[in-house]
This record gives C-alpha cells, sequence and structure tokens, in this order.
C-alpha cells in the first residue's frame, strides 16, 4: 500500500512538472509571437520617419500630388509634405537648383535638363484631352486640322464643318508642362497663336466651358461635363485607347530628384516607396492616371 502510494505521488509530482514545462512553453511560445508582430508591425511602421518633404512644379500633377500627399502623410504622421504647383519648367529649375525635393513635370525632361543632374522618374501617364465648349457641333479633328487651328490655319469652325463661329484657342502659359508636351506631340512648337494663355490647367477648362468657340488642351484625368472631349483622328481620349498607342496626346507625369533616387535622404526614399507600392499604386489609378509600363 504504501509503494502504491509513492508511486501514485510520483506519478502526480511529474505531471505536475510536465504542466508546468508546458504552460511555460505556451507562455514563451505566445511571447515569440507577440514580439514577432511586434517586430512585423515596426517593420511597417514610419513613425519614427520625421521632417519635411518639399515638391514644385506641374499644375497638371495637382489631383495626383494632392492625393499622394494625404495619404502618405497618414502613414508618415511625423512628416509634412508641401506643393507648390509653379508649372513644370519652374519645378525643374527648382530642383535643380536644390530648393525643393522634388520637381515635378507633366512632359519628359529635355536633354539639358538631363546634362544638369536631374533625373527622369516617370511615376504615371497622362492622355491630353482637347476640349470645346458643350454647344460645339464639331466632335472630332484629325491632327492636322488640330495644328492648323493652332497655327492660325483654321479660325472658323465652318471650316470644319460647324458653325459660322470664330475659333477661340486657348492654351497654356510658355512653362506649362502640358503645352510643351502638346507642342512637340503636334510638331507645332513655337509656331501656335493663342486667344489666351492660362496659368492652370483649370482655368483652361472653366474658360473653354464658359466661352463660345472656344477649343483648349487639358490632362485627361480633369475632365467633367461641363466640357466636351473631341476625338483626334477618330480615336477618343481614354486609358484604353493610350495604352494601346492609339490616341496621338499622351505624355509622362514626371517626378524629378536632382541625381538617382537611391541618392537622396529618407524621406525622399520614403516617398518613393509609397508611390511604388500598391497602395502608392492604386492612388495613381483612382485618380484616372496610366501606371507606367
Amino acid at each position: 500500500m504504501k509503494n502504491r502510494m509513492k508511486k501514485l505521488l510520483v506519478l502526480a509530482t511529474a505531471a505536475t512538472m510536465m504542466t508546468a514545462a508546458f504552460t511555460g512553453c505556451g507562455s514563451s511560445s505566445d511571447g515569440a509571437d507577440n514580439n514577432a508582430d511586434n517586430s512585423a508591425d515596426e517593420g511597417t511602421s514610419n513613425e519614427n520617419l520625421s521632417g519635411s518633404l518639399s515638391l514644385a512644379g506641374s499644375t497638371s500633377m495637382e489631383k495626383l500630388c494632392e492625393a499622394l500627399k494625404e495619404s502618405f502623410m497618414e502613414k508618415n504622421p511625423g512628416v509634412t509634405v508641401t506643393v507648390e504647383y509653379t508649372g513644370s519648367g519652374s519645378g525643374i529649375e527648382s530642383v535643380s537648383a536644390g530648393s525643393v525635393d522634388i520637381g515635378d513635370s507633366s512632359r519628359a525632361l529635355t536633354d539639358d535638363e538631363k546634362a544638369n543632374g536631374v533625373e527622369e522618374n516617370i511615376v504615371a501617364i497622362d492622355g491630353i484631352a482637347v476640349i470645346t465648349d458643350k454647344d460645339n457641333s464639331v466632335t472630332e479633328l484629325t491632327s492636322d486640322d488640330l495644328k492648323k487651328i493652332y497655327t492660325g490655319e483654321i479660325s472658323n469652325w465652318k471650316d470644319l464643318g460647324g458653325k459660322d463661329e470664330a475659333i477661340v484657342a486657348i492654351g497654356r502659359e510658355a512653362a506649362s508642362g502640358t503645352r510643351g508636351a502638346f507642342e512637340e506631340l503636334l510638331d507645332v512648337k513655337d509656331q501656335c497663336k493663342y486667344a489666351q494663355e492660362l496659368d492652370s490647367t483649370g482655368a483652361v477648362l472653366a474658360k473653354v466651358g464658359s466661352t463660345p468657340g472656344a477649343i483648349g488642351y487639358v490632362s485627361l484625368d480633369v475632365l467633367d461635363d461641363t466640357v466636351t472631349a473631341m476625338k483626334i483622328d477618330g480615336v477618343e481620349a481614354t486609358e484604353e485607347n493610350i495604352v494601346a498607342g492609339k490616341y496621338l496626346l499622351s505624355r509622362p507625369f514626371v517626378m524629378a530628384t536632382k541625381g538617382k533616387i537611391g541618392e537622396q535622404n529618407d524621406i525622399v526614399k520614403a516617398w518613393f516607396d509609397y508611390v511604388n507600392s500598391d497602395e502608392g499604386q492604386a492612388v495613381i489609378k483612382k485618380v484616372g492616371l496610366i501606371l507606367p509600363q
């Protein structure tokens, strides 16, 4: 009996020790899992990133920059992002001079700009829509017609099958990336005769929409129902047609840096990491732009 009691006591003690051991292992495992989770959280958190990021340039990129700015600062609460909309040429000059971190340009960089150490980082592709006021009966032009309108060879809509009404050719100011891309794509650089030159995409949209006989050009992503987007050479200005290479008027959206991205400070690197992430790419698509191929 005594021997049996001793055996039972030994077994109970062993069971208790094993339970404690498993419990200890379970606590250790939970702790490891928690630490792993915390490490993962810390790995994706950018709360320790602090400072400022400055961008300047293209007015056509305003919708894109504001959307990226808002979402980037939500993920990086210690970073303040400022964007000035001064025109593509001015933005490239600013980044070249070192007065901003990133220069926004709605056109490709020139060879001279690249030779000056400015890096062309294409973040999106945009189409340039040719627009008229809603009452215009002409809804389609050939690229040759468009050239002749902007060089002054055609000055009345009746010559294009429309009503007897003077054509009011609206364009952007000389520093505009949209203007630069438009004139280069049509091969009419420095040949255009504008009735008015306006300093923002929004101003062109509003002016054309409210002016009988007006024609203008704007970034595809700002189109609304206040104007009519014209077909060019029978092709509509759509993302599908731009991706397929069917639509003539498309251009890159560039976030230029002085030197390569890898040479920039941590905040600039974090910005481009975000732009190129799945979340950043979703923002680009949401504002109506096309991802670079």
